[in-house]
């Protein structure tokens, strides 16, 4: 009972943390239809600028602030320079996206060097409680409350506010919300800068989670973050929510119990969520 604790709290950080990327994928990929392959790049941008300003500061607040503000500067460049004028053509999004993704990856090593580098956890949050047989890892606790926390940001802003329903309303009709005098093109770079923001968030939570960052984490949890979209259902934050905590507690208790079926079970959950749901666990058909 206490290993199934104890993997269960696991698989809930992990799941946190791979909604913090999904989080801001759902908001470019399904509510801008925009495929941004490159999203993964801004993911290690976060952890690269994140440790590197905890190391300069030994703050991790700093270092939080530092990964987002570089997030969101990348995010309004690409957008803005790159992005835009592609929109409405996937197949150029890809190619352009990837792109993006191949020269941010190299940006990393021509600023930090190819290696590997430590990323240690702050003090006040390392260590653990231990409850019986229970270990309560303070880290990915903190995890799992800041994933909530922007969990539930995010559904009272696309939900509650003047701003979300003008976002989903310009996603449904653009030529409608100019008309009633709103700039689509401003509003779309917010939403595409709040998804860099949040994936360079993700990436500086991840990086103590892990230990280390390298150049090419960017394009592995991409990968990860386009199957919890997709199983999610497009658009839909509560769907990336519910898909990352399946995805990291199944990965979780698999690396465990069946550890050669670790690496395929994303795969095969996707694969099971669109042959009984194509639309994804909360898409919208059509």
């Amino acid at each position: 009972m206490d290993i199934v604790v104890n993997l269960l709290l696991n698989g809930l950080a992990t799941g946190m943390l791979i909604f913090l990327l999904a989080a801001g994928l759902t908001l470019i990929f399904g509510l801008m239809d925009v495929l941004n392959f490159s999203h993964g790049g801004l993911f290690a941008w976060g952890a690269y600028a994140g440790v590197w300003m905890f190391a300069l500061t030994g703050s991790f607040l700093a270092s939080i602030a530092g990964a987002v503000i570089a997030g969101v500067v990348i995010g309004y460049i690409m957008e803005r320079w790159i992005i835009r004028p592609v929109y409405g053509n996937h197949l150029q999004q890809i190619l352009v996206t990837m792109g993006v993704m191949l020269v941010l990856g190299e940006l990393l090593k021509v600023f930090w060097g190819p290696n590997t580098i430590n990323a240690p956890v702050p003090s006040y949050l390392s260590g653990s409680w231990q409850i019986g047989g229970v270990i309560l890892i303070k880290y990915r606790l903190f995890i799992i409350i800041v994933g909530l926390i922007v969990y539930l940001a995010l559904h009272f802003l696309l939900n509650r506010t003047k701003l979300g329903l003008v976002v989903r309303a310009g996603v449904m009709n653009k030529e409608m919300i100019q008309a009633l005098g709103y700039n689509i093109k401003r509003i779309f770079t917010l939403v595409f800068v709040l998804g860099a923001g949040m994936a360079a968030l993700g990436g500086v939570l991840f990086a103590p989670y892990s230990g280390a960052v390298f150049s090419e984490m960017g394009l592995q949890f991409a990968i990860l973050a386009f199957i919890v979209v997709v199983i999610g259902g497009m658009g839909s934050v509560k769907g990336s929510a519910l898909a990352s905590l399946l995805v990291g507690l199944s990965g979780a208790f698999m690396a465990y119990y069946l550890p050669d079926l670790s690496l395929a079970v994303n795969m095969l959950l996707m694969v099971f969520v669109l042959l009984v749901k194509p639309s994804g666990l909360f898409g919208i058909k059509g």
